[in-house]
């Protein structure tokens, strides 16, 4: 296989063909527009609806061209960071984008509120099966949404009520640096994101220094940060109560097709379990011989594995762990490192992290990497190599009404992939490395379960306190953080002094209620596992749900698979997983005697 290393994205797009495809795009939406603002018979006859909505689908699937010019300057952005030309030019075809596609607001809105008879004879209309599902959440919303002009003024005003609010805290802390020591004794300038790697250092000092210096950079921006948090706010609530929302998570539910219902018991099941967060810190400081942990030192890692990964080495191991699973798998990873489609390395200005991207069903997916030839790179393309196999078989199934993966399940696919992986990662390890492992293993579980659901607790207290009070001081908003971090993490892992700040940098919690979908993707991603390691074969089970996009909703695609999702049972034995994992690792430490 020929592994490419960057993205080729003039491959990909055209740039001498924006300004046409831009120009191309406002008129097919002024002729859609102008056609069914002029002519309401599609509300009315379903074969016109059907022509209606075969038109919406050609003009997502072929037509949206802007997205191409959008799509392409996100991504220059994401490689050149402190290139401002590239930022303003995506900030403005994104407000272009918005502005033309205010231009079809009524569509939707007037077909959403149809008497009920109509919206019963186009749910029972056998033409409009491929429809279905999108015409009954469409229904079933139409209670949430506001007259036209109402929804245009809420589009054009996210920018100045939220995003610019939020944007504005991210870019004060990127600017952010301070001194500090490594674990040489060398000084170094670091921003705050440098600084928080810096906690998994194994010098206690190299750790409590940066803590120091990242707890001043929150300091010193958490009166605006207050400001930022309490508009934010304000803005979600008046948006809720326009659109009759009773709950500030409710609005989160309704967009990603999930009953709130699922959600709370979702939440209370893991709540019930907190208990293992805190027999998991109590592990981790006998191990590191600590009294207990501080609050910066959660993510401090046990041991340390010399072994190094190359890109090549991981490519071909992840390669071989998801033929093993299915050939398609394989042959979707090869594309993307063929084509251009993975930027493999760490670069001066390129954004940290990992991701995998998309917009359109006809676009393709591109993934980031920072390889830098560690074990923790190796998950981590699985992991996005996941997202991309979950983007590649929604394309192949679903209409691009449907090219969307409902939050609730977004990371089962790259869970999923992960987890195999580090199977695999397992198998050749000897017993102290083995340990290294599944402490790592533990870690990220309990981070993607437990203290995302702690954050979501955390969120819908700072929301019915400020809907009661109508505004939150600093003071406040860290006294509610903390009291939920630590009803997780327990007696072993101290609420240090600046801890009550660290909500300042948490960029999910203006994602509002987003984190749910962390713990139910990787609860939900167990039990696809355990069907595949029952029977191989399930493995076509998994492909049809990673397929099904947003065709029906989680709860129903799950039913078809005999998975109840509404049961506390079903969340309960991802939970169990995640207990006897820790009981595992507890044993092996044992016999080790590290504890």
């Amino acid at each position: 296989m020929i592994k490419k290393t960057e993205w080729n994205l003039d491959k990909h797009f055209d740039k001498t063909k924006f300004e046409e495809q831009r120009e191309l795009w406002k008129k097919i939406i002024k002729d859609f527009s102008e056609k069914y603002r002029n002519d309401d018979s599609y509300l009315k006859d379903p074969k016109i609806l059907k022509q209606a909505l075969d038109k919406l689908e050609e003009l997502e699937t072929n037509h949206d061209s802007i997205a191409n010019e959008l799509y392409y300057y996100m991504l220059k952005a994401e490689k050149d960071k402190d290139n401002t030309e590239i930022k303003a030019k995506f900030n403005q075809i994104q407000q272009f984008s918005i502005e033309v596609s205010n231009q079809m607001e009524f569509f939707t809105l007037d077909l959403a509120k149809i008497p009920k008879e109509k919206q019963e004879e186009f749910l029972n209309d056998k033409s409009l099966k491929k429809y279905n599902h999108f015409l009954k959440k469409l229904f079933e919303n139409a209670k949430y949404m506001l007259s036209e002009k109402e929804e245009i003024i809420l589009n054009l005003k996210s920018q100045s009520s939220y995003s610019l609010w939020v944007s504005m805290v991210e870019r004060l802390l990127s600017k952010e640096e301070r001194e500090t020591k490594d674990e040489e004794g060398k000084t170094k300038l670091r921003t705050y994101e440098e600084l928080l790697s810096l906690f998994k250092s194994k010098d206690k000092k190299v750790r409590d220094e940066a803590a120091k210096a990242f707890n001043d950079i929150l300091e010193k921006n958490v009166d605006v940060a207050e400001e930022e948090i309490n508009a934010v706010l304000n803005n979600k609530q008046v948006n809720d109560s326009l659109r009759g929302l009773k709950r500030p998570d409710e609005a989160r539910h309704v967009s990603d097709d999930i009953e709130t219902e699922v959600v709370d018991t979702l939440i209370k099941t893991v709540e019930d379990n907190f208990d293992i967060t805190k027999k998991y810190y109590e592990l981790k400081a006998k191990l590191l011989n600590l009294k207990k942990l501080e609050y910066h030192e959660r993510a401090i890692e046990y041991g340390e594995i010399d072994k190094k990964y190359t890109y090549e080495d991981s490519i071909d191991l992840v390669y071989k762990t998801f033929k093993n699973l299915d050939e398609e798998f394989a042959e979707i990873i090869q594309s993307f490192i063929e084509n251009g489609q993975v930027d493999a390395f760490p670069k001066k200005g390129k954004s940290g992290g990992a991701f995998c991207a998309h917009m359109l069903k006809t676009q393709p997916t591109f993934i980031l990497l920072n390889h830098k030839n560690k074990m923790d790179d190796v998950k981590t393309m699985a992991h996005e190599f996941g997202h991309g196999i979950n983007n590649e078989l929604m394309k192949k199934k679903q209409p691009a009404l449907y090219f969307d993966t409902p939050k609730s399940t977004a990371e089962v696919a790259s869970t999923f992939m992960e987890d195999f992986v580090t199977q695999e990662l397992l198998k050749e390890a000897n017993d102290e490395t083995k340990l290294i492992l599944l402490m790592e293993k533990l870690n990220a579980e309990i981070s993607s379960v437990q203290r995302q659901m702690a954050c979501y607790k955390f969120e819908q207290e700072l929301h019915e306190e400020y809907r009661k009070s109508g505004h939150l001081s600093k003071t406040k908003i860290g006294e509610i953080f903390q009291k939920n971090m630590s009803a997780y993490m327990g007696d072993f892992v101290e609420q240090s002094p600046g801890s009550e700040n660290w909500w300042v940098y948490w960029s999910h919690i203006r994602s509002f209620f987003y984190v749910y979908s962390y713990a139910s993707g990787l609860l939900i991603s167990k039990a696809m596992q355990s069907l595949v390691k029952k029977d191989p074969k399930n493995i076509e089970k998994v492909k049809e749900f990673l397929a099904a996009g947003s065709s029906e909703s989680p709860k129903d695609i799950f039913m078809k698979l005999g998975i109840d999702i509404t049961k506390k049972e079903f969340w309960e034995q991802g939970l169990q997983e995640i207990r006897d994992l820790l009981k595992e690792t507890e044993e092996l430490a044992k016999k080790l005697g590290k504890i």
